[in-house]
C-alpha cells in the first residue's frame, strides 16, 4: 500500500482542508503516516502569509526528502497560488496545485503503484477561483477533540499587507446543509465541540443565510456541546451575534477579533475598515453582553511607517482592552500587496524589540485571564494526551486548563474547579459529577473616549 504523508502549514482554515485532502487520499488506497516518517508521497497545504512561511514550506520537503529521497511531492494551498514561479525552481517538487483544484489533488497523482518523481514539476494553476458557493468533495476525520468546519472561504477586504484575496480569491459560502451535514457527522462520532472556519466568517451569506442563521441550524444537532467561531473581523460582529452569544448553551462565549495596530494613522495605511473608537465601543459592547468572554486578538508590529508613537498607541490599547491572549508578529513585505511600495520601514532589530514587548503584555494577559477564573467552577472538555503529567481541555470561553492526568478524561466534559494559574493555563480539580459551577468574576474595561 502507498504511504502518504500530509504536512499543514498556516491556518486553522488551511488545517480543515488538509483533513479533507486526508481523507480522499485514504478512498484513493493510500496509508497515512505521520509527518517525519518514510513516505511515498508527502503533500503540503501550504501558507503564504510570511515569509517564514514560505521558508518553512522548504524546509519541510527537504526534510522529507533526506528521508524518502524518492517520495513524490505535491504542493497545495496558498503559496502555490501566489508563489507557484518559486516553487517550479524549489528541487524535490513534483506537483503544483494552485487553490482552484486543490480538490482534484488526488485524481492528479500518477496511478501507479509505485510514484516516481518527474524531472520538472506539473503546474495546475489558475489566476481567477470560482465565486460561486461551494460544497466540499469529502469530510475530514480531525486529529484533536475540538472539529474544524470550513464555512466560507475568500476576502473582498484589500488590506494593504494581505495576498489573501490574491491567493483565495472573492469571498463566497459553502452550501449551508453541507455544512450542517459535516456538523452532525462529526456530532455522531464523538466529537462534542466544532470551530467555524474560513477567511470572513462574519461574511458569511448563503442563499440568503447569514452567520447566524448558520448557527441556529447547528444548534439543533443532537450530540453537538459546543459552537465556537474562530477570526473573525470585527466590522462583521453584529448585535444579533453578540445576543446569541450571550443567550446560548452551545454557542461559546469566545471571540478572536484582529486588531492589527492601535492606531488610527497605521489602520488607515492598512486599509482596515474600521479605528481605534470603533474597535474599542464593540469591544466594550460584547463584553456588556457576555461577561465571560475570552477575547483573543492579532497584533502586528513595524508596520512600514509605524513610529514609536503609533507603537505605544498600540501597546496602551492592548493593555486597557480586556484581552486574555495577544498573537503578536512582524509586518513582513509580500509581493504584489500595496503595503510592499510604502516608505518608511522600520528596522528589524526595532521590530524585534517591539514584538519582545508585546510578547510580554501577551504573557501578563495570558496570566490575568487565568487567575481571574481561581474559585470558579468551569466545565472543561479534555483533549487526548497529557503533557509534563497533566491532563489539559478548554473552558467554553477558550481558557485552558490542567488537572492531574488521567486516562478516561479524553473527549469528554467535566466540572473543574481552578485552583491556580499561570501563564500557560490554570490548574484545578475534576470534581464529582452534577456539581453546581460557580461562575468566574466578569471582565473589567475602561473606556475609550
Amino acid at each position: 500500500m502507498k504511504r502518504a504523508s500530509l504536512h499543514t502549514l498556516g491556518c486553522r482554515l488551511n488545517q480543515a482542508e488538509t483533513s479533507v485532502l486526508e481523507s480522499q487520499l485514504r478512498k484513493e488506497g493510500y496509508e497515512l503516516v505521520a509527518f517525519g516518517q518514510p513516505t511515498d508521497l508527502l503533500v503540503v497545504n501550504t501558507c503564504s502569509v510570511t515569509k517564514e512561511a514560505e521558508r518553512t514550506c522548504r524546509y519541510v520537503v527537504r526534510k522529507t526528502l533526506k528521508h524518502s529521497p524518492e517520495a513524490f511531492v505535491a504542493v497545495t494551498g496558498c503559496y502555490a497560488q501566489t508563489g507557484w514561479q518559486e516553487l517550479r525552481s524549489m528541487a524535490g517538487v513534483d506537483l503544483i496545485v494552485g487553490n482552484q483544484f486543490k480538490w482534484d489533488l488526488p485524481a492528479m497523482l500518477p496511478a501507479t503503484e509505485h510514484l516516481r518523481k518527474a524531472p520538472k514539476p506539473e503546474v495546475v494553476h489558475s489566476k481567477t477561483i470560482d465565486r460561486d458557493d461551494f460544497i466540499l468533495p469529502d469530510y475530514g476525520t480531525p486529529h484533536s477533540t475540538r472539529a474544524s468546519v470550513k464555512i466560507q472561504d475568500g476576502c473582498n477586504v484589500m488590506c494593504s499587507f494581505c495576498l489573501i484575496p490574491f491567493a483565495r480569491g472573492h469571498e463566497r459560502s459553502r452550501v449551508l446543509e453541507d455544512a450542517i451535514r459535516e456538523a452532525t457527522l462529526l456530532a455522531a462520532a464523538g466529537y462534542r465541540e466544532i470551530v467555524l472556519t474560513g477567511v470572513n466568517i462574519g461574511r458569511y451569506q448563503q442563499d440568503g443565510r447569514d452567520l447566524l442563521a448558520l448557527i441556529d441550524a447547528l444548534e439543533r444537532i443532537d450530540g453537538l456541546e459546543r459552537i465556537r467561531i474562530s477570526s473573525i473581523e470585527p466590522t462583521t460582529i453584529d448585535d444579533g451575534l453578540i445576543e446569541r452569544m450571550a443567550a446560548s448553551s452551545k454557542l461559546c462565549p469566545y471571540l478572536h477579533v484582529p486588531l492589527q495596530s492601535g492606531d488610527d494613522t497605521i489602520l488607515s495605511a492598512m486599509n482596515r475598515p474600521y479605528r481605534v473608537k470603533d474597535f474599542a465601543k464593540l469591544i466594550e459592547r460584547v463584553v456588556r453582553a457576555v461577561p465571560s468572554l475570552g477575547l483573543g486578538t492579532d497584533v502586528m508590529v513595524g508596520f512600514p511607517g509605524e513610529s514609536e508613537g503609533a507603537f505605544l498607541n498600540t501597546v496602551r490599547l492592548a493593555e486597557t482592552l480586556p484581552f486574555s491572549y495577544l498573537h503578536v508578529f512582524p509586518f513582513s513585505p509580500r509581493p504584489g500587496t500595496a503595503a510592499l511600495r510604502m516608505n518608511g520601514s522600520v528596522a528589524p532589530g526595532l521590530v524585534r524589540d517591539r514584538a519582545t514587548r508585546l510578547a510580554a503584555l501577551d504573557r501578563a494577559k495570558r496570566m490575568w485571564f487565568a487567575e481571574r477564573h481561581i474559585g470558579s467552577t468551569l466545565p472543561i472538555l479534555f483533549e487526548a494526551g497529557e503533557t509534563d503529567g497533566f491532563a489539559s481541555g478548554t473552558a467554553p470561553n477558550f481558557l485552558r486548563v490542567a488537572v492531574a492526568a488521567s486516562d478516561y478524561l479524553t473527549s469528554t466534559t467535566r466540572s473543574v474547579r481552578i485552583s491556580a494559574a499561570s501563564e500557560r493555563w490554570a490548574v484545578g480539580q475534576v470534581l464529582p459529577a452534577r456539581h453546581e459551577s460557580k461562575a468566574p468574576q466578569t471582565l473589567s474595561l475602561v473606556s475609550i473616549s
